[in-house]
């Protein structure tokens, strides 16, 4: 037997699909690689996986990855001469409402951007294809044709053939002991592992691997995972049950003039059926299915199945019987409870590790078999090339920082499961572990009725409903189309718009950056000029691929000691990259520099509007109130210590709505009583609560991009539109990439004439004479145009204001023209409004 290798540049651990998947991308990329699997390929979820390969998902990024899988799979025979047991009879998404149709109409919008072939079916139209399924309650199906069920044993054994063609080495019974980080590469400690008595344990032989770059794929023994990596990992299995049972008769006799039926999902009913030797397999995701191993596999825990709870899927079990008549008089065959990983939000992890050099994750796979061949290419990408091709940025690890418990993980992943067919509504906000992390005014809030999402954990408000509204109205009434929220939010809008309105901004992340390097280290880290002391400007770090990596609003608060304000979803995600950049910056000779987090130190409010300068007035406590806040003494992108009564307050003179406004970054401790004082002061002036969807709407007006949703990776600040937040005068990381890439394509403000009651949702296709020519990003409502509005990238020939275009919405196509960036006050006047 050869000896074990014990340098590789990749080591991939784990041996399912998934990274089955990676080594053999690695492989074909040229690296060194090796995989190790601690029992035997496939024993963990991949081997009891029923190999359904669902292609639509809301997800742009998860769209492409699982396009890939489908696509990739169906050339592997003729590579590696194994039969990847890959049936393609199709998928059928039924829907028993009118809502989920429109859901149906939205995923088609995904679909459609990233090329993905699909077809609508009336309920007669299925009838007349697949006389057994029962169709009198349904409003149609979204169909496609090109993918279906594949043999998770066979596909992963076609990849780990094919990875050994490219020259990966393919290690089993070895298990990962522990991680050490040498400064310049990984070393691996690993075990042989043997029988004993029915369980799989470490024996006496061990060995150390050294690796430039490790991935860790290991499936349920993700928390396991963690603990040897020193970090926290959101991905806990969850149990999920399937049942086969005996040939029906029916089917059977169907079969003999007719090819498979497609994967068939009611999502209504909450279950997919799929055919096997003549009976069908019934795969529910119902309610109360439990967590599992939150804090490791046990050692006895193999290959192993749970018992079956027939109680707990008896209502789906009942539903596929309405839907396939046939199958009453069938007998159960054969049933399956495994554990299958979960995160949080149902998407996995994959990306660089937070805090660690070299190590990516490859977690919390769901769907791994669908997402195992993707999921190899782009993080190669990742890799090998420093980006993928598409932003990977929401599939990123570090989307859940320190905060995130097990307890946390394990009801949340429950959530997930419980909700893979709920409909997913855009503007949906589930309810597991909240509220959890709150500032200081929450209760003051909700008392006003506010409505609250979460983001990065902390509640904040959306929008503000009826505080004396009767006991059964639905606050949460949610849809594809105009919510309940959507009054209330544009009456939010136009209050900014015509008076004042406050915002609860305080999941802002962030970060006080200082000390001697700090100047020259934020002037190689981010694109723009950096301010003088008390200015602020807005400027972006870049990938070494020359792509957005992040946002900042800098605040110059001392000569070398800056105030970096960022999106509150991405508080570990930019503390990461922001930690790892400094210490390359200092191991380059770079003078010393440092940064804190201080995001749960300082609360923020947002108040803006043409009335906002008058409310704060009131409060200040200065020599010369009348003139504290005016141009002279307290100009536009400015920033100020002020007194707002016994408050002391680092005020930014910004605004994200695009009026005269003041961002308040107050200590967190003192933010109800601060919050008492502005809504006394704002009272005569009629301060009106505002949330997170009338200010996204207001931003778009204003053509502000979004980071994640405009701003990502896969784009450039010049492809963005941003060329005046960039100083080509000045080096800057990621620079050459930056401008090696050229403009490829060009972000757009659009005006829509859309439907009387939907609003686009910045996931739909964009159009130009029949031809699709780019995507929205965002979308919403203008109060200030009267009509729907959006962000997008198109080809840099139709970025010219007046152009023409259309967006798809519901299956039809609607007008739009690209409106000049900043179609609401382009000269900013209202902004720089004196007083």
């Amino acid at each position: 037997m050869p000896e074990l290798k014990t340098h590789v540049r990749a080591l991939v651990v784990g041996g399912g699909a998934v990274g089955t998947g990676i080594a053999y991308h690695l492989g074909r990329a040229g690296w060194d690689t090796m995989l190790l699997e601690r029992d035997e390929l496939t024993s963990g979820s991949t081997w009891h996986a029923a190999g359904l390969l669902p292609l639509f998902n809301m997800s742009y990024a998860t769209t492409h990855i699982h396009k890939y899988s489908v696509d990739f799979y169906k050339g592997l025979e003729a590579e590696t001469g194994l039969n990847a047991g890959f049936y393609v009879v199709g998928n059928l998404r039924m829907a028993q409402t009118d809502a989920r149709m429109d859901e149906y109409m939205l995923y088609s919008s995904v679909a459609e951007t990233a090329d993905v072939y699909h077809e609508f079916l009336s309920p007669k139209e299925i009838a007349d294809r697949w006389p057994l399924v029962r169709t009198e309650d349904l409003k149609g199906a979204l169909f496609h044709p090109q993918d279906g069920y594949i043999n998770p044993a066979d596909v992963t054994m076609a990849m780990a053939k094919g990875a050994r063609q490219h020259g990966v080495t393919i290690e089993r019974k070895w298990q990962v002991d522990g991680y050490k980080w040498t400064g310049s590469e990984w070393e691996v400690s690993v075990s042989k592992m043997v029988e004993k008595g029915g369980n799989l344990v470490p024996s006496d032989e061990t060995a150390v691997i050294r690796a430039e770059h490790v991935v860790t794929a290991t499936g349920n023994h993700a928390q396991r995972t963690a603990r040897l990596l020193g970090i926290k990992i959101p991905a806990i299995p969850v149990e999920h049950q399937y049942i086969v049972t005996e040939p029906d008769p029916a089917l059977v006799e169907w079969r003999k003039t007719h090819d498979q039926h497609p994967v068939l999902r009611d999502a209504d009913a909450k279950w997919y059926v799929r055919e096997e030797r003549g009976g069908w397999i019934l795969g529910p995701y119902e309610r109360n299915a439990p967590a599992r191993f939150e804090y490791g596999v046990p050692d006895s825990f193999r290959a192993d199945l749970f018992p079956l709870d027939l109680e707990r899927i008896e209502e789906e079990y009942m539903s596929m019987i309405h839907r396939i008549p046939s199958s009453e008089s069938v007998g159960l065959k054969d049933d399956f409870n495994g554990p299958i990983c979960y995160t949080p939000d149902g998407n996995p992890l994959v990306g660089p590790a937070p805090g660690l050099r070299n190590m990516w994750l490859a977690e919390g796979f769901s769907f791994g078999i669908t997402a195992a061949g993707g999921t190899g290419h782009y993080l190669a990408q990742l890799m090998t090339q420093g980006e993928a091709e598409i932003d990977m940025a929401s599939l990123d690890p570090k989307r859940y920082g320190r905060w995130m418990t097990t307890e946390y993980a394990a009801r949340k992943n429950e959530e997930a499961y419980e909700h893979v067919f709920i409909l997913h509504h855009p503007d949906e906000e589930r309810p597991a572990c909240r509220p959890l992390r709150t500032a200081p005014a929450y209760d003051r809030q909700k008392a006003k009725g506010a409505q609250f999402g979460q983001v990065n954990g902390w509640e904040r408000p959306n929008y503000y409903g009826p505080v004396d509204a009767p006991a059964d109205f639905d606050h949460d009434g949610r849809s594809f189309r105009r919510g309940t929220w959507w009054p209330h939010a544009e009456a939010e809008a136009k209050a900014i718009r015509e008076g004042a309105g406050l915002i609860d901004a305080t999941a802002f992340t962030k970060h006080w950056v200082s000390g001697p390097g700090a100047t020259a280290f934020l002037d190689w880290f981010t694109t723009n000029k950096l301010p003088k002391v008390g200015r602020i400007n807005l400027t972006y770090a870049l990938t070494d691929a020359g792509t957005t990596r992040t946002e900042y609003t800098i605040v110059r608060r001392e000569e070398n000691g800056y105030y970096l304000v960022s999106a509150g979803a991405s508080t570990a995600y930019d503390a990461d990259y922001l930690q790892k950049s400094m210490e390359d910056w200092i191991a380059n000779g770079g003078a010393w520099v440092m940064a804190h987090d201080v995001t749960t130190q300082w609360g923020v409010f947002a108040l803006a509007g043409p009335k906002s300068r008058d409310i704060l007035k009131a409060l200040v406590k200065d020599a010369d109130p009348a003139t504290a806040l005016s141009n002279k003494r307290f100009p536009w992108l400015s920033a100020r210590d002020i007194e707002l009564g016994m408050v002391p307050t680092l005020a930014i003179r910004v605004a994200y709505t695009g009026e005269l406004g003041w961002e308040l970054h107050h200590p967190i401790e003192m933010q109800t009583h601060l919050w008492d004082r502005l809504m006394e002061a704002g009272e005569p002036h009629g301060l009106t609560l505002v949330g997170a969807r009338a200010q996204n709407w207001l931003r778009q007006e204003k053509s502000y991009r979004a980071f994640g949703t405009e701003l990502g990776r896969d784009a450039t600040p010049l492809e963005a539109g941003l060329d005046r937040f960039v100083d080509l005068e000045k080096d800057f990381r990621g620079k050459a990439a930056m401008e090696a890439l050229g403009v490829r394509s060009k972000c757009v403000t659009l005006l829509i004439d859309g439907p009387a009651d939907a609003d686009p949702w910045g996931k739909e296709a964009l159009f130009a004479d029949g031809e699709r020519v780019g995507r929205l990003t965002s979308g919403g409502w203008s109060v200030a145009f009267g009509k729907q509005i959006g962000m997008g990238y198109v080809r840099p020939d139709l970025a010219a204001p007046g152009t023409k275009l259309q967006v798809r919405m519901f299956r039809e196509l609607y007008e739009a023209v690209v409106a000049e960036d900043s179609p609401y006050d382009p000269t900013n006047a209202r902004i720089r409004v004196d007083g």
